[in-house]
Formats: C-alpha cells, sequence, structure tokens
C-alpha cells in the first residue's frame, strides 16, 4: 500500500467521516435487496467504532439527479446497518444542515451517524468546494472505504479531502487495492482475463492494457461482434460499435495467431429473432450468423474452450457477462463460465470477480463464497486495472 490506512492513525477519541458505498439494490417494496456491499464496509467501521472513536457514515443511493427523492432515502440502510453491527446507529434525514451537526457533535465514543444520501446534492457530483467544506466539519480524520466510488472524483471522495491532513483507506479500500494491484504486479501464472458485457468502447483500453500482462483474454458478451465484424465475418444485427471496429482489428493484430495467439473470441454464438426470452433462437457458428438475426449468449463450444482455458489458469479476472443473462434462455453461457471460475478456484486458481453483472450472476448461482475476491467496485476495479489513476485514491494521504 502506497497510502495511509487505518492501521497508520490513532482512533482514540477522535471523530471519523468516512465515505462507505451504501449503493446497495433496492425490493419493490423499498427494502434492501442485495447487502453484500453493507457487510463489505463492516471490518472498517467495527474497527474504528472499537478504537473508541465516533463515526459519521455518508454515501450515495442510485441516481435522484440533485433532487431530494424519498425512494432513494438511506433510511432503510440505516434500519439494516442496525441489525449488522453492536454499536449504536442513528440516522439524520440530511446531509448537510443544523440538525445533522447537531446529531454529530452529540455521538459518544463507538457510536455511529449515517448521513442521509449524498446525491440529494447536485453539488456532490459537480465537486463543489463549499459543500465539500461542509461535509469536513463532521470530522477531524477522513477515511475512504467506497472503492466502487474512487474512480469518481465527487465532493465526498475528493473535494472534501483538501481540508483534512489525515486522508486514510478504509479496510474495504485497502483490500480492494492490494488485491487488483497483484493483479497486474505478481500474478500466478497462467493468468486469464474474461471479459463481456455489451460495449467495446467501455473494455478496449482495459483489453490493451491487459495484453502486455495476461496470457490469455477470453471476450464474450455483445462486445465480441465488433470484433468479429473488424475480423470481416457477418454478424447479422447483434451489437455494433463501428466506431471501434479499427481498434479491435488492431488489437487483434497485436494478439498474435495460432499457438501464441492470447485473445480468444467465440467460437459458436447463440442468436434470437429479438431480444425477448420467448423469441425464436438457435446455437450458429459465429461466421454464420443469418442476416436479421441478433447474438444474444455465446454457445455451448465456446463454454467448453473458455472452460478449458480457466481450468488450466492460476490466476482468474472476470468482469461482464457472456450474454443477456437476466433472460434465462439467454444465460446459458454466463453460468457456465461462472460456475467454471468456481472450478478452478476450487482447483487452487485465484479468481477475482469484478462488475454488478458478473456479480449478480455469482449471486444467482449461490458461488459468491467459491470465488476468492469479489470486487465492489466494477468501474473502479476496470479503470485501475487500465493504468488510470483514481481519483479518491490519488486523493489519500502517501503512506
Amino acid at each position: 500500500m502506497k497510502k495511509k490506512t487505518l492501521r497508520d492513525v490513532e482512533l482514540k477519541g477522535r471523530k471519523v467521516l468516512i465515505r462507505v458505498d451504501f449503493n446497495v439494490p433496492l425490493t419493490k417494496d423499498g427494502d434492501v435487496d442485495d447487502d453484500t456491499r453493507i457487510r463489505a464496509a463492516l471490518p472498517g467501521i467495527n474497527y474504528i467504532a472499537e478504537q473508541g472513536a465516533s463515526l459519521v457514515l455518508m454515501s450515495h443511493l442510485g441516481r435522484p439527479g440533485g433532487k431530494r427523492n424519498p425512494s432513494m432515502s438511506l433510511k432503510v440502510v440505516a434500519y439494516r446497518l442496525a441489525e449488522l453491527v453492536h454499536h449504536p446507529i442513528r440516522f439524520t434525514e440530511d446531509c448537510i444542515g443544523d440538525k445533522a451537526f447537531e446529531m454529530a457533535s452529540a455521538l459518544a465514543p463507538g457510536e455511529i451517524l449515517l448521513l442521509e444520501n449524498l446525491r440529494f446534492y447536485e453539488e456532490e457530483t459537480s465537486n463543489d468546494p463549499e459543500f465539500a467544506r461542509k461535509l469536513s466539519g463532521y470530522g477531524d480524520i477522513y477515511v475512504n472505504d467506497a472503492f466502487g466510488t474512487a474512480h469518481r472524483a465527487h465532493a465526498s471522495t475528493e473535494g472534501v479531502t483538501h481540508y483534512f491532513d489525515e486522508r486514510v483507506a478504509g479496510m474495504l479500500m485497502e483490500k480492494e487495492l492490494i488485491t487488483l494491484d497483484g493483479l497486474l504486479t505478481d500474478p500466478d501464472r497462467p493468468f486469464v482475463a474474461l471479459l463481456g458485457g455489451a460495449k467495446v468502447s467501455g473494455k478496449i483500453g482495459l483489453i490493451r492494457n491487459l495484453l502486455e500482462k495476461v496470457d490469455r483474454i477470453l471476450v464474450g458478451g455483445g462486445m465480441a461482434f465488433t470484433f468479429f465484424k473488424a475480423l470481416g465475418l457477418e454478424i447479422g444485427d447483434s451489437l455494433l460499435d463501428e466506431s471501434y471496429m479499427d481498434m479491435c482489428r488492431e488489437t487483434m493484430e497485436k494478439a498474435g495467431s495460432g499457438d501464441e495467439k492470447r485473445i480468444f473470441l467465440p467460437v459458436d454464438c447463440v442468436v434470437a429473432k429479438e431480444i425477448d426470452n420467448d423469441a425464436e433462437h438457435r446455437t450458429v457458428s459465429t461466421g454464420d450468423i443469418p442476416e436479421g438475426w441478433v447474438g444474444v449468449d455465446i454457445g455451448r463450444k465456446t463454454v467448453d474452450v473458455f472452460r478449458d482455458e480457466l481450468m488450466k489458469a492460476k490466476t482468474i479476472f472476470w468482469n461482464g457477462p457472456m450474454g443477456i443473462f437476466e433472460m434465462s434462455n439467454f444465460a446459458g453461457g454466463t453460468k457456465g463460465i461462472a460456475r467454471a471460475i468456481a472450478d478452478a478456484t476450487a482447483e487452487g486458481a485465484t479468481s477475482v470477480v469484478g462488475g454488478g453483472d458478473s456479480v449478480s450472476a455469482l449471486a444467482r448461482l449461490h458461488l459468491k463464497d467459491r470465488v476468492t475476491h469479489v470486487s465492489t467496485g466494477g468501474g473502479a476495479s476496470l479503470e485501475l486495472l487500465e493504468g488510470k489513476a483514481l481519483p479518491g485514491v490519488e486523493a489519500l494521504s502517501d503512506a
């Protein structure tokens, strides 16, 4: 770690302002549907409280667009958090204002206050200096434990740090940075990256950066079709990002061929008449996609090819589904890959999974406990592995 962590500072008697990532999915009734991100923050929260400090927690939830929206209140998160910790939890219905500051000032050591949704104010995402200054009034030490937002220069992740002498990484942030940095600097080999998702625009930079660091890159999902088109294959009405075709072609040329090739594309795919779970669909070779049909998943032969590569791997990174896995008829590829990664992990591989859709697929199959590390930050993990600096990390004190 090149940044200070919680263990590097004295906490007893301090007031700690901690940025957490409680952006959790909610049910139709407005309850917490998946508390993974809340649980991920518990080690840091409990450590700070047990060291004799008081805590003010701040987070966002959803995208209220700078306006107060009761359906995106963090009150339900406060209730869930209270069920998970043994320290007193309080909630304030604003993230700034006299009442919120009075409640924070009254906290005793070991007590916790959760602020209302930061994004009820547009000043949060615009990184407004005055808004950041107001937030800084809650503590005398700043902790960022929200890896999922570390790639955003917002008031609570970057702006607020200008008002603190001590700005440290929380335990979750520390774990994420060490794990992901290890992929780039010292992975056990063979190192295989499995990348899916819809748009090639969001992954091509990552692919090009990883190309020099991994032994194999397995490409699935909607973005594979831009690669196919760049190689001269017909893709029917499948997803295409024409502006990235040249870049895809250049990347494939760099990746080599024959026994030396480092990028594997699907050899077959499931195609459908339309994107509807009940639509007519069938499996075809990737060079035989009929006109008017849409690619919606990788095929069984591709699952077998990818599985063989994954089972030979010692290190695996997965981000992005292999198809439209929300629809049961087009989820087979993603399910097959998830099971292969779990099996490879059981055989001794180190597996890191990032991205909401990939994690959701693991959860649906009850496989989250069968991989080495589930990252809480999809976008942040991708940018870190792409070689980009994360504003929320750069703003922390150097060790």
